[in-house]
């Protein structure tokens, strides 16, 4: 190492050179892309009533092909974290935002299930699966050493500043044109726009810039690329499935999928909908809640430096159940927004993706350098989870005419990880994963 570096890495903020560490401009890429990212996020829930309208598809049918979108967004998750450790974090994201862009693209000359399925399924999962939480958990283990909960919850929380700018826009132009195509291709090229700047701008480890991550007080050199990034992902499932917390914290995560992304993001404009409400004011509700978990994922992020992330997801988990009893009675009280609607609305939001950083806490905890594969399997189940109940709310609502039974049912599902996650035993050092 050259004597400049050394210095650097001593000190990375030295006066007259840098007043503000470059892994806060590392994060605000990440921020950026993930924002970018978000548009696919924001469609699927959107595209249920159109589709069925022009194609006659029933709701399972659609949601199926939603529920592999789920599915592969988790199941891709762990395997891209071992791929950003083989070919960096800037390629493996690039390519991801293609493929969506490809995916959400091709989906507008569509005419058959399948092809929904191939590609908002298939191509559109893979490439948001490579950009999932476990791009935030890497850039966060590498970049920073200190406020790492904070970072953890800010960056969490760009998937929602995303929901907040594209539902508004993409719902207007369903609604406007009568015709969801222009949506698709919108979400296209926001996949694209943002490959400039993860190219550009994004760097893969402080190392690469001659400093020491956020908060440390050594230099930390570039660790060699690592090999055979199938065969690592699944030894670390191997060995933290052979660990109790391992299994609470995906059982629980796979609830808050099927209780999110699943149930509410998927299934609460047409719930809405049938209910009378306009497809643009359900989409803005959600919206709202975009708002509103911007800030309880980063507050929750903020507590997840102060206190203990079991009884922190325990009350998530508990507030959020109790609300979903309630909203079968929100939405009975008509197509208006009324004021309770709006409490239910702004109370899921603080709950809404709040869970992340306090479990991105424990899987450091327990696993140690590979954190972050093990945070993408517990997100593998998370989407599991949510693409589960993606499908049976579509089936439940051609079956019963209603949505309550889905609602009802994923309230005790909430109050089942509220206990999932307090019989994880307490570990306040680091435990490394047994070989």
């Amino acid at each position: 190492m050259t004597q400049t570096s050394e210095a650097t890495a001593a000190d990375p903020t030295p006066a007259g050179r840098r007043r503000v560490h470059r892994a806060w401009f590392v994060a605000a890429v990440t921020f950026v892309t993930i924002i970018g990212a978000a548009a696919f996020r924001s469609l699927p829930g959107l595209l249920i009533d159109p589709l069925h309208a022009e194609f006659g598809w029933s709701r399972g049918t659609i949601g199926a092909a939603v529920s592999v979108n789920l599915a592969l967004y988790g199941l891709t998750a762990p395997f891209a974290a071992a791929l950003m450790d083989r070919f960096g974090i800037r390629r493996v994201v690039a390519v991801a935002l293609t493929v969506v862009a490809l995916g959400s693209g091709l989906t507008v000359w569509m005419t058959e299930p399948w092809q929904l399925i191939l590609c908002w399924g298939l191509l559109v999962g893979l490439g948001s699966g490579s950009m999932a939480l476990a791009f935030a958990a890497t850039v966060t283990g590498r970049w920073f050493t200190a406020r790492r909960g904070l970072v953890s919850g800010i960056l969490t929380a760009a998937s929602a500043s995303g929901q907040l700018i594209f539902l508004p826009l993409l719902s207007w132009m369903i609604e406007s044109g009568h015709d969801w195509r222009p949506a698709a291709v919108t979400v296209a090229l926001a996949a694209l726009v943002v490959v400039p700047f993860v190219w550009l701008l994004l760097r893969d480890h402080p190392a690469d810039v001659g400093l020491a991550p956020y908060g440390a007080s050594e230099f930390v050199p570039k660790p060699p690329p690592l090999t055979g990034a199938a065969r690592r992902t699944l030894g670390v499932l191997a060995r933290a499935a052979r660990t109790g917390p391992f299994w609470l914290l995906a059982g629980s995560f796979a609830i808050c999928g099927a209780s999110t992304n699943g149930l509410i993001q998927t299934h609460f404009v047409p719930a809405a909908h049938d209910h009378g409400m306009p497809v643009t004011a359900a989409a803005s509700l959600l919206a709202v809640i975009g708002v509103f978990d911007v800030v309880g994922t980063i507050a929750s992020g903020w507590f997840t430096d102060r206190f203990e992330p079991r009884r922190l997801l325990a009350v998530y988990y508990a507030l959020r159940g109790t609300s979903l009893l309630f909203l079968p009675v929100l939405l009975n009280l008509g197509p208006e927004v009324k004021p309770p609607m709006v409490f239910f609305i702004v109370f899921y939001g603080l709950d809404w993706v709040a869970t992340v950083p306090p479990t991105l806490a424990l899987c450091r905890d327990r696993y140690g350098d590979d954190s972050a594969i093990v945070f993408g399997w517990v997100l593998a189940s998370h989407q599991i989870g949510a693409a589960l109940v993606a499908w049976l709310g579509g089936v439940a609502r051609d079956v019963f005419g209603s949505y309550d039974m889905v609602w009802y049912a994923s309230g005790a599902l909430c109050a089942a990880a509220t206990l999932m996650v307090l019989v994880i035993r307490r570990r306040p050092a680091p435990l490394s994963l047994p070989v």
